[in-house]
């Protein structure tokens, strides 16, 4: 039995979103998962009486504390050890779920994961990525995206291979190709980083690597996996989610730009750690809270840590 470790108060609409979320998933997997509600016992129960959750595939941890989006995350993960977030990290660094999903504090996710659940050994920084919506209807990966502003080069080769990974196993691309986000395709361009970051790309015998990419193949399939550092990768996401709100703004009916909506993938992985991660966007709702629930169920089945660890101890 799988057990997902559920953040039921982090996000702007929480706890109704993510408890509408859990059901929709429970509704359409009857799959051997055990969904673990972490959060306020007396604002969760009255929704799921409302909603009607199959009581025998959930159970509520309580959580009396909640660490808001405003607060420093360190701190507020050593003042508040009774929040969602603290007692999800605890619940998951035990063994009690096998992965844990939130869409709170962004900061506080991460430094419980680092310091909760480890790093993998070998893995110098874990990285972030997000989906790219492709014209021909697949799924790019770029990574990071906000989580390492700057960035080595030797980060920026480890990130290609565990976004591969990623892409091979949880997207189901086989043998992804890897780009360079760069200001141009001919090897030599760029900043010292790129530059420097080219060389051992061309050498990581774990990857397709297929060079250079700029901003323009970004949505097209030039590339599977498309690496940078996380202050480019952060422009081109958040550049990226606007396009589905100026769509709906001007009334624009597009199957290529409806697929912009962050909420059909759900939140974004963390990988580079031990155990399964998934942070979701603060205003996330019910469909995405779901398809972070997926995620996470991939990420497990397919042993994603397992064979990251794996990879990084050659």
């Amino acid at each position: 039995m799988i057990k997902i470790g559920l953040d039921m108060m982090g996000g702007d609409y929480a706890p109704l979103e993510a408890v509408k979320g859990a059901a929709v998933f429970l509704q359409e997997n009857n799959e051997h998962v055990q969904l673990v509600l972490i959060g306020n016992e007396e604002k969760i129960k009255p929704i799921i009486e409302n909603i009607n959750l199959p009581s025998n595939l959930f159970s509520i941890v309580h959580a009396a504390e909640v660490i808001e989006m405003h607060e420093h995350p360190t701190k507020a993960l050593k003042e508040k050890p009774q929040s969602s977030i603290a007692i999800g990290f605890q619940l998951l660094a035990n063994n009690g779920i096998d992965a844990f999903i939130s869409a709170g504090n962004t900061g506080a996710m991460m430094v419980g994961a680092l310091f909760s659940i480890k790093k993998i050994e070998g893995v110098l920084r874990p990285t972030i990525g997000a989906y790219m919506p492709r014209e021909n209807g697949t799924l790019g990966l770029l990574v990071d995206v906000g989580l390492n502003a700057d960035c080595k080069p030797e980060n920026l080769n480890q990130f290609a291979t565990l976004g591969a990974l990623f892409a091979e196993h949880v997207l189901k691309i086989n043998n992804p190709k890897v780009g360079l986000v760069n200001l141009g395709e001919e090897e030599g361009k760029g900043n010292i980083l790129t530059q420097a970051s080219y060389t051992l790309l061309k050498e990581n015998g774990n990857i397709n690597f297929v060079g250079n990419i700029e901003g323009r193949d970004i949505l097209v399939h030039k590339a599977d996996v498309m690496v940078c550092d996380g202050f480019t990768g952060n422009v081109v996401l958040k550049m990226a989610e606007s396009i589905y709100d100026i769509t709906k703004r001007r009334n624009i009916e597009d199957e290529h730009f409806d697929r912009f909506n962050f909420e059909q993938y759900g939140g974004v992985p963390v990988l580079g750690v031990t155990k399964p991660v998934i942070i979701g966007h603060g205003i996330s709702g019910s469909i995405a809270f779901k398809n972070m629930i997926n995620i996470a169920c991939q990420m497990i089945k397919t042993d994603l840590s397992g064979k990251i660890k794996e990879c990084f101890s050659v």
